[in-house]
């Protein structure tokens, strides 16, 4: 809600290490938005997401994956 009163918008690149069951074990910012709060909220909201897990030879495996967020004020693209 912060970032949103000031009026912030960016990109956040995240990379998340996913376990084989699809729980984040790490989350770290790869590629900042440029503010803080937004980094701080990515982040936040990664640690409760769930995966699908990387397979291997047909078998769930960790993994790791970038994940961008971004975070933009106003209408909807689809509307």
């Amino acid at each position: 809600m912060l970032a949103r009163r000031r009026g912030l918008e960016g990109t956040v690149r995240l990379e998340v290490r996913v376990s084989a069951e699809g729980i984040p074990t790490a989350v770290k910012v790869r590629e900042s938005a440029g503010h803080e709060a937004l980094d701080d909220a990515a982040t936040t909201a990664v640690w409760h997401w769930r995966f699908v897990p990387a397979r291997r030879d047909g078998e769930a495996v960790e993994g790791v994956v970038v994940v961008p967020i971004r975070f933009r004020l106003g209408e909807d693209e689809a509307a």
